[in-house]
């Protein structure tokens, strides 16, 4: 499990749960942070085929805005590498998964039909440039993704759990004209983004998952793509699982609490935790003591995973929808 640091005296929009300074509140790698922790951690704890990662691949985070973000995009691998190699050279596709909303809360996710880059590079000069995005309201379970390349911003009123690649490289397009307490704009970067920025047919958008019953818990199956794949579980009472030798996983309880039993130990969890399960852990139990809802995530191999997909008989249409390329 991992302690994302102490609490916080001020307002703030995000906590990271997996990020470099994130360290372990339980397990023998206690008080150590995962940045420092990742490299030289054996293929049992990453798995057979992470194991030359020298760092966590996917970074998990809160988001919780009070009003709204910045209009921005983020970077494809390619492109990273060539031009923000000093930051990391990590490209940024995320997911997000709506923990909560208020009535009315909304995003905004691509850009609607038929902007070009005249367009666009208009209604920047005009402080419109939300024209140029499509609106999306959000509810309490929605789950939207965000491929690089998609313009986006996230009103307030929204709890989101964030997964992607491990890279904070943001592009900001437009910042609503706020000042920073000092009375400077904060900075842009429109050249990049116009770079970056995917025009035309749109890749983003609200993911519909597909559910499945297995035993006594629900499985829903929201998005993968070569940087992750990504799950919904609920059940109320006690579950079996087992992890995959070649990868590790993370596990977020949302709601309920309960505890997690492995061999011959077992640890309690709460909401908003971030659990990694080492890839050799094998066989372990999930037992609620309340009703139990939690995000899984893992780097997939998706030719593995679209086996799976169709051993719990979804049809094509419905692998299509969860896996992206």
């Amino acid at each position: 499990m991992f302690d994302s640091g102490p609490a916080a005296t001020e307002p703030i929009g995000e906590v990271w749960l997996t990020g470099d300074r994130c360290t372990f509140a339980s397990g023998p790698l206690t008080g150590r942070s995962l940045g420092e922790s990742w490299t030289g951690l054996s293929a049992e704890w990453k798995g057979r085929r992470l194991q030359a990662t020298s760092r966590i691949p996917l970074l998990l985070k809160f988001i919780f805005p009070e009003e709204k973000l910045s209009v921005q995009v983020h970077p494809d691998d390619e492109y990273a590498r060539r031009h923000e190699a000093a930051a990391g050279g990590t490209g940024k596709t995320e997911m997000w998964y709506a923990v909560a909303a208020r009535p009315g809360a909304e995003l905004r996710l691509g850009l609607e039909p038929g902007i070009v880059p005249e367009i666009f590079r208009q209604a920047l000069k005009d402080s419109d440039i939300e024209r140029c995005l499509s609106p999306l309201s959000v509810q309490t379970g929605d789950a939207f993704f965000v491929p690089a390349g998609s313009a986006h911003t996230i009103g307030p009123g929204v709890l989101l759990c964030e997964v992607q690649e491990h890279s904070d490289i943001t592009y900001r397009i437009f910042d609503y004209n706020r000042r920073q307490a000092d009375g400077s704009s904060r900075p842009l970067h429109v050249r990049q983004a116009l770079d970056v920025l995917q025009f035309g047919t749109q890749r983003c958008g609200r993911v519909h998952g597909v559910q499945v019953q297995q035993g006594s818990a629900k499985k829903t199956y929201l998005v993968a793509c070569p940087y992750f794949a990504t799950e919904i579980w609920e059940f109320d009472g006690a579950i079996p699982a087992t992890t995959c030798p070649d990868r590790f996983e993370l596990l977020v309880p949302i709601e309920g609490h309960g505890r997690i039993h492995w061999r011959s130990e077992s640890m309690p969890y709460l909401p908003g935790e971030a659990w990694v399960l080492p890839a050799a852990l094998g066989e372990f139990q999930l037992a609620a003591q309340s009703a139990t809802k939690l995000l899984r995530t893992y780097v997939p191999d998706l030719e593995q995973l679209s086996r799976e997909l169709a051993e719990n008989r979804l049809n094509e249409s419905q692998r299509s929808a969860i896996l992206r390329q």
